[in-house]
Parts: C-alpha cells; structure tokens; sequence
C-alpha cells in the first residue's frame, strides 16, 4: 500500500519553529504548507514522507492524518476508533502505542484516552484476526497519536518513529544542550545563507557548527540505514518500499563534498574535544580550536552564531560582560545572533535595533536575538 498524494501530514516542531519549518518544506519541494501551531500541515505522498523522514533537519516527527470524527462522548470515541481499518498497518505481531492530547474538549483525561483508544484497536484485532497487539511504549511498530479540540477527535500515526531531533551522532554533550533540530532552526531563523563563514565562538559540543556545515552540503538529516516507523507497518509492501528507497537515494545524490567554512570555538579544552569527536561521528568538516570571546576575531565578514550556557555561567557578571563586549566589537563587520533566556540582560550594541524572535529551549523561554550586517 502507497500512500496518496493529497495525504494530510502534520509535521510537528518545536515551538516558535514553525516558519522556519515551513521554509525548510519549500526548500525540499513540498509546496502548499501551512504553519500552524506546534508545526506544519502538508499534503503528500510516500515519497514525501520518506523525504521528511530522511532529510527534515527542524521536524521532530512526521504524523500522518487517517480520521476525524467528532467526539463528545465515550461511546463516539469508541465508534470513531471502532471504524478506522486497523489491520491495514497494524498484524498481531507488531506492537502498539497510543499518545493523546485534549484542548477545549468534554474528554479531558488524556491517560484516559489513550487507553480507551488502544482497548478499541485492539477489540478490532480481536474481531478481524483472532488475538491482538501487545502495547510497547518505548519503541513500537506502530505510534497512534489521538488529538481532541473542541470535542473534535483527529487521529494520525506517527511515521517517523524514535524522535528525528536524534541524528545519531551526539553522543557527548556541553553545559547547555541543545537539540540537534532546535539548533538547525536557529541558523534558518538567523538568516544564515549557508555561502558566508560560520562561527560559533561557544561552542560546547559542537551542536550548531555541525548542523551548520552538514545543512551547507545537503547531507540528509538521518542515516541512510536509519528505519522509520512507516517501514515497520503491514502496509509497507514492496511498491512503497521502492518508492522510499528511490527517495533516499535521491536525498544522498544531493549531497555537495564541500562547504562554507564551518568553526567553533570555546574557553573548555574538554568541550573542544567533545566537539571533534562529534564531528567526527557526523562526517562533518569543522575546524575546532580553544579559544576565549576576546580572542575571537574573524578576518573576514563572517556568521557568528551562539548559544551561551544559561544559569550560573550566564549570570556571572564577568561572562557577560566578555559577551557584550564582543558583540560590540563583532558588529561592526559581522552578523551576530545569540539564543539566550528571556530574562536575560539587553545588550546595549550600537546601530539598528535587533530582530527578536520567540523560542523556547525544552520548558525555558528564550529569545533568538540578531544584529544584522
């Protein structure tokens, strides 16, 4: 079974991502997508889903939409469940797990939900082959995603699997982690052009020149041998799984053996190491050096983008004062953005105001703040 092409897909990100998800769609060909909140609605076929599987570097998870039904009451959920066709993607011996959501809805309790719905899959294995399903939480063949709205039930499975933030590579982590798919937004959101030289003078572990330098070439996002949950469904037969694999093949087909000049830095010996064996993991072609914020001085007009460690560090009034003095000295030849904490002090850099935008970091609210050249 394929996919058609009119598909609706809602592909989820973080939040204050969207826009940047949505150009990222454009980007790899898909048009007619709309933000909306906590992600991006998209119509699309297996290829496509496999292209946002494999490639995304911002998505956390690619849902596919299989019904709506209203829902007010326990008997609708239990009909609405009921009719969907289960066993076109779901055989006894794959396993099974339910999430759900509810905004503005009679049904409230999502634990609830999440267990009325699976005890209806499963009542219809029980009907069409005899036995069931059982229930795998951490890694299952098949991920139901049950969202109420107004007393509205849309119900999606989830094609991507373990979360796409993963790439594989991040095994060593700095004082302020950032995901993977978190920091491919914040260089789309910054306005990097992928053609100027990239700096990140705090690096940590190497988070945002990595993404930076494997985006500039078009390496895809997962590993070519990466498994998605889609391939894991009954209904991944030999038609779709060619039509997948021909994706994948034309994702690494793009992929360019050079980039803009991509490096980091930071005061930490030990990050910087943290970093080169990530970039090694990654294939990507970082130059990384220690080096504190004065030291750091580009020759040439370059990115500089960073991600300064939040708490104690952050507060100490010697760190961020360093900070403030290299983003003066910076912006008189460079393009400069900081991901920082909302509450964090304004830097009083001269020229144009900077551009602001809304992001969060896990629970943390926070701002990406840019100086433009």
């Amino acid at each position: 079974m394929t996919w058609s092409r009119d598909t609706r897909l809602f592909i989820t990100a973080p939040a204050g991502t969207e826009i940047a998800l949505k150009a990222e769609l454009r980007d790899l060909g898909l048009s007619g997508a709309k933000a909306a909140r906590g992600g991006v609605r998209v119509r699309g076929g297996i290829r496509a889903i496999t292209r946002l599987c494999f490639r995304s570097r911002i998505a956390v998870r690619v849902l596919i939409e299989i019904a709506q039904f209203q829902c007010g009451e326990e008997r609708e959920l239990d009909a609405g469940i009921a009719d969907i066709p289960w066993e076109r993607w779901l055989t006894p011996d794959r396993t099974l797990a339910v999430r759900s959501t509810s905004k503005k809805s009679r049904l409230t309790h999502t634990g609830f939900l999440a267990q009325r719905t699976k005890d209806a899959v499963v009542d219809r294995q029980r009907r069409h082959f005899g036995q069931r399903s059982s229930v795998e939480r951490r890694d299952p063949d098949l991920g139901v995603v049950l969202r109420l709205d107004q007393n509205r039930a849309t119900v999606l499975l989830d094609a991507s699997g373990a979360s796409l933030h993963r790439r594989g590579w991040r095994t060593e982590e700095g004082q302020a982690p950032l995901k993977e798919n978190l920091a491919a937004a914040l260089l789309r959101l910054s306005g990097w052009d992928r053609k100027r030289p990239l700096i990140d003078p705090l690096c940590g572990a190497g988070t945002i020149p990595i993404e930076a330098e494997l985006w500039a070439r078009g390496v895809p996002a997962q590993a070519y041998t990466r498994r998605f949950g889609f391939e894991r469904w009954a209904s991944h037969d030999d038609k779709a799984r060619e039509e997948a694999d021909a994706e994948r093949r034309a994702g690494e087909a793009r992929t360019l053996d050079r980039g803009p000049a991509c490096r980091g830095s930071d005061h930490d010996p030990e990050l910087i190491g943290a970093a080169r064996a990530n970039a090694t993991r990654a294939g990507a072609n970082v130059r990384f050096s220690v080096a504190d914020l004065a030291e750091v001085e580009p020759r040439e007009p370059s990115h500089i983008i960073a991600n300064p460690p939040y708490g104690e560090r952050l507060d100490d009034e010697g760190v961020w004062e360093a900070l403030e003095a290299a983003v003066l000295r910076w912006r008189r030849q460079h393009h400069v953005s900081l991901f920082l904490p909302e509450d964090a002090p304004h830097i009083a850099a001269t020229g144009k105001s900077p551009l602001v935008h809304p992001l969060f970091n896990g629970p943390i609210r926070c701002q990406l703040v840019t100086w433009n050249r």
